[in-house]
């Protein structure tokens, strides 16, 4: 990369961390898993979302029998997972069937739900004139990994099976996520190319990505007091999703441990500067471009964690949600 990893914080961002953190918004490691999940549905969902053609709640198979790896635990087959399902609003029965994107939010698969990150789906529906699946997945700590891995790949599976419901194309089918949903993309893409029960992919989207179980990159050291996510929430997080730190090494935790990224589908990688996440999300742009993926990685060096859920006031923002609906749509 030949820009500077960090510049000074963007000005609109500025003030959007300065409205959240006069509402006294408390760091997540600081409150209880039932009082972080409230207070996330309260700060994230709501507002006055762009309209799109189509959006209807679903609850799909849970998964069975598969296992992420070592010491992955079966699916009940019986258990549902809720999914959301959007399209274009130019999208229609007559209408060449659309580049569909399976969505996993963020949260440190602690916190999260399908209207927090309600927006950012709808705005990608409409730019990427295409179908959005949302996942509901379960969260940690009632449900630890390898939970959420296995319910990402089974909306996945689900989703390439029934695409053409909505005027989806299983032929372009994509995954991405912010942060702890980037990670779920991330893994979920090894584990098509792993696998012949999974579909393949025609690209992932990887935003601020969690990679690796560690914190000893220099990003920590300069961003783990924030804004808007700290070296102490990670720790939290981490804590709350992993049955041992033993499962911090497992590729399917952190895909930068995997000892093999060739043969992926193409990526699109998005880090922050004010992120205490973006050396390990550079860390695999990199290692993805030297196993031969191709790779756009768009480095944001004003922003922090998190910025384009910010689109509707911050301009650097709504720039980055066009770029992204320019790929969707050239699947």
């Amino acid at each position: 990369m030949t820009e500077p990893l960090r510049t000074e914080l963007d000005p609109e961002v500025a003030r959007v961390v300065a409205d959240i953190e006069a509402a006294g918004v408390p760091e997540w490691s600081a409150l209880s898993v039932e009082s972080a999940r409230r207070v996330e549905d309260e700060v994230f969902s709501g507002g006055d979302p762009p309209e799109v053609g189509f959006v209807r709640d679903l609850s799909i198979p849970g998964p069975g029998g598969s296992s992420p790896g070592p010491g992955g635990s079966p699916g009940d087959p019986e258990r549902e997972i809720p999914v959301r399902v959007y399209r274009h609003p130019d999208l229609n029965a007559d209408a060449d069937p659309a580049p569909v994107l399976v969505y996993y939010h963020g949260g440190g698969w602690v916190l999260g739900t399908l209207d927090s990150i309600d927006g950012v789906c709808r705005r990608l529906a409409r730019r990427g004139e295409c179908v959005v699946v949302s996942v509901d997945y379960r969260l940690a700590p009632e449900h630890p990994f390898p939970a959420a891995v296995e319910d990402a790949t089974a909306a996945l599976r689900w989703t390439a099976e029934n695409a053409d419901a909505f005027g989806g194309n299983s032929e372009r089918l994509a995954v991405g996520g912010t942060s702890a949903g980037g990670n779920l993309a991330a893994v979920t893409a090894l584990r098509a190319r792993e696998s012949e029960s999974v579909p393949d992919l025609a690209r992932q989207f990887l935003f601020y990505p969690i990679t690796d179980y560690a914190f000893d990159t220099d990003s920590y050291a300069e961003n783990g007091d924030g804004p808007l996510l700290t070296e102490t929430d990670m720790r939290w997080f981490w804590d709350h999703y992993l049955r041992s730190e033993v499962d911090g090494a497992n590729p399917y935790a952190s895909p930068l441990r995997a000892p093999d990224l060739a043969n992926l589908p193409p990526a699109t990688v998005v880090t922050c500067g004010f992120d205490p996440l973006r050396d390990e999300g550079v860390a695999y742009a990199d290692r993805l471009a030297a196993a031969g993926v191709e790779v756009r990685h768009d480095h944001h060096p004003d922003q922090p964690h998190g910025f384009l859920s910010t689109s509707a006031s911050v301009s650097a923002a709504d720039d980055a949600l066009d770029e992204i609906g320019s790929e969707l749509r050239a699947l």
